[in-house]
């Protein structure tokens, strides 16, 4: 499965069936997803902190750093992903009504 043949509930169908069969539903209500999501971020944060926009186009340079990169990228779409699917969040639905919104906030000039 890649971006070009995967659909949203494609990849939320992946990510429910992984929790599902680790029984993970006592462990993610909106709170703890939400902490989730914060978490993950942060940890996308820390490969790019006190770094210069030179030395972070070298850390994807570098297969472990970009792996490291793109595991933390993933874990925040997995999260996004979970919170989504538990609380019946159409994504491409929700995106397009926020994109409206801020095409309205921050207009073409």
């Amino acid at each position: 499965m890649t971006d070009s043949t995967a659909s949203v509930q494609d990849l939320k169908d992946k990510v429910q069936k992984f929790c599902d069969d680790r029984d993970w539903d006592k462990f993610h209500n909106a709170k703890d997803l939400a902490i989730g999501i914060i978490t993950e971020a942060s940890e996308l944060l820390v490969q790019f902190r006190f770094k210069s926009e030179k030395e972070v186009e070298t850390l994807f340079q570098s297969p472990k750093t970009r792996e490291a990169i793109c595991d933390e990228v993933v874990d925040i779409l997995h999260t996004v992903l979970r919170f989504s699917q538990k609380y019946g969040i159409d994504l491409a639905t929700e995106l397009d009504r926020k994109m409206q919104k801020n095409g309205v906030k921050y207009p073409l000039k």
